[in-house]
């Protein structure tokens, strides 16, 4: 058998929903994480909760991204497909590059499972015109039965544990060694059921073993460790980045972090991984509803606290009133709007860009908020402090921006240094000055912040709420001149918010043909295809945008030195008329995309290439 050195790979585990592909998928993109290999994942949950089992609308994958430098996408098509029934083989058929490696579980291709899956002839390979891919169907089912007959579990128990057998395949096939996933499986499954355990790691070694025994492939391959900037590593999703970053603020604000919030897919884990830190003062509160969870923050904002909330598309358009509260009370809030496909409930568990208007202005009333957003799943990390930092210091909610894609995804991060972080100043009043008889509420600092006065202190006693309130009294107003300097003031406050952030960069050449424009999570398909046509010699740069209101400095100067423009982004055209109503002098071209998937570089350099040879 030769062992053969690649570059990258991407293999694709696809199954029932209760097959385990995303704990298999985990597996190995920590493994390979761990050899030191870049990484980059994109779990896929079906949008149906409990879809029939054996059908394609109830297929569940994880793609992994793996290779010998840093992968900025989890990659378009798959090197090697594992597909443990027909339904899985024909959800996921489109990803498959032409000299692919399908691993189909051959117990599984059965007259019922084949149509179950809506094949109408009872030879799927053949139907969908695959033949002459490198096919193997080992009786995962059947050998995963065999190697656990005698381990005491029940049926049930003994097929559960089948995806170890595909993971030992793949481990195998790519030259990784077992020690990671047999530590995990033994860590998560020991104590409660150690029978459990011992019979993943039991099927685990079997499928290593049958790859290596039966001389299935002509080749193994092999991936060296990328060169990656020294220091501490680990792999980490978007969610749990997010979490942290928050977690850091509130140390370096030295405010205690407050979290109310509804689960809601795909935000979530934000509100569970916060739950398991009370050990550094986090408070969290599963609230009844999006309504309550927000309120809830809203009043610990005003006890002194670092308060969050974490949502979707459908719950941010319920904290919609309250966080108009917010910006009214001047209150430091921050909420996190893990993106969906929708409108309404829409595509729970598929990624999309479409909340960008509404978090720019889906509130009533002159309400500005500072927005956000976050474009890889360890820049959660930096951008949720941020949020919270701005926040603090700022006395105002902030809206930050991920997406399902980023959020449930993962790549290698180098976890920091928390002395790299800077200090967070909140402008905490704790006694009046000399030269201030009555405590002001809305004196402001050269931020435009107003003070924060924790309740209960004396001589702070003080009035805010959604009421119009004097200028500096904080008394109820409702005098026309004050309710006009009041808007103005809070929409230059928001303003204001760009000394305090980086000038926009343009990534590539200063000036030439194509500039590509995008936003948030669409960083890693975009970047990838940039550089890709810039080692091509085209001339064509990108220019990202994480700070979304206000647009940084340097915008326009950046858009004026390219010939063309053109915004790449997961909706119908949000943020180029964003663009449209801010710089309204260049011509933009979009390229949109909305299917509830990511952009693919290959579709994006077919665009980029179409619009340089015009």
């Amino acid at each position: 058998m030769n062992v053969k050195e690649l570059k990258d790979v991407v293999i694709r585990f696809s199954g029932d929903s209760g097959d385990g592909m995303q704990l298999t998928g985990t597996l190995f993109s920590d493994t390979a994480a761990l050899f030191g290999n870049g990484i980059s994942t994109f779990p896929d949950y079906p949008a149906e909760i409990r879809a029939p089992q054996g059908t394609v609308a109830g297929v569940s994958g994880f793609q992994v991204h793996f290779g010998s430098s840093r992968m900025l996408t989890p990659g378009d098509y798959c090197d090697v497909l594992i597909a443990m029934n027909p339904a899985a083989l024909k959800a996921n058929v489109m990803w498959l590059k032409k000299d692919a490696t399908i691993i189909l579980d051959g117990d599984s291709l059965d007259e019922k499972s084949i149509a179950r899956a809506g094949f109408k002839t009872n030879d799927p390979l053949e139907e969908l015109g695959i033949k002459e891919y490198n096919i193997l169907t080992p009786d995962i089912t059947s050998m995963t039965k065999e190697v656990l007959k005698d381990s005491g579990l029940d049926n049930k128990a003994i097929v559960k544990c089948k995806n170890m057998f595909a993971l030992g395949i793949c481990l195998f096939l790519y030259d990784k060694p077992l020690d990671h996933a047999t530590a995990y499986i033994r860590t998560k499954f020991g104590k409660k059921n150690p029978a459990v355990a011992e019979a993943n790691v039991a099927v685990l070694n079997a499928g290593w073993n049958y790859a290596h025994n039966t001389h299935s492939f002509a080749n193994t391959y092999t991936v060296q460790p990328a060169e990656l900037e020294k220091g501490c590593y680990r792999s980490i999703s978007g969610n749990v980045a997010t979490a942290w970053g928050f977690m850091a603020a509130s140390e370096k604000s030295g405010r205690p972090l407050f979290c109310g919030s509804y689960p809601i897919t795909p935000a979530t884990v934000i509100l569970e991984e916060l739950a398991k830190h009370k050990e550094l003062g986090v408070k969290t509160v599963q609230a009844e509803d999006e309504i309550a969870g927000i309120c809830t923050s809203i009043g610990a904002a005003f006890g002194g606290a670092f308060a969050v909330t974490t949502t979707s598309g459908p719950g941010l358009s319920l904290k919609s009133e309250a966080m108009g509260l917010a910006v009214i009370a001047e209150l430091p809030l921050v909420v996190v709007d893990v993106q969906r496909g929708g409108p309404s409930t829409g595509l729970p568990t598929k990624t999309e860009q479409s909340d960008l208007m509404q978090a720019l202005w889906g509130r009533n009333g002159e309400c500005p908020m500072v927005v956000l957003a976050a474009s890889s799943p360890s820049d959660c990390f930096d951008f949720a402090f941020t949020a919270g930092k701005i926040a603090m210091e700022h006395m105002t909610p902030v809206v930050l921006l991920t997406d399902g894609f980023i959020a449930n995804g993962s790549q290698p991060w180098k976890i920091p240094s928390m002395s790299d972080y800077p200090t967070i100043n909140p402008p905490i009043i704790t006694e009046l000055p000399e030269d201030e008889p009555v405590y002001m509420p809305y004196k402001r600092d050269e931020k435009l912040a107003r003070r924060w006065a924790l309740p209960g202190t004396e001589g702070l006693e003080h009035r805010i709420g959604g009421l119009e309130k004097d200028a500096l009294k904080g008394s109820v107003s409702h005098d026309p001149k004050n309710h006009q300097l009041m808007v103005h003031t809070r929409a230059a406050k928001v303003a204001k918010v760009v000394d305090y952030i980086p000038e926009q960069k343009v990534m590539g050449p200063e000036e030439g043909e194509l500039l590509v424009v995008g936003w948030g999570g669409t960083k890693g398909h975009l970047q990838a295809t940039v550089e890709k046509m810039q080692a091509e010699g085209k001339s064509v740069a990108l220019c990202h945008f994480n700070y979304i209101n206000p647009l940084p400095k340097g915008v326009e100067k950046i858009f004026a030195r390219y010939k063309k423009i053109v915004v790449c982004e997961l909706n119908e055209g949000q943020f180029a008329n964003y663009l449209r109503m801010n710089f309204q002098q260049f011509h933009y071209e979009q390229y949109n995309k909305c299917q509830g998937l990511p952009f693919t570089t290959v579709e994006l350099e077919a665009k980029f290439n179409e619009l340089l040879e015009k």
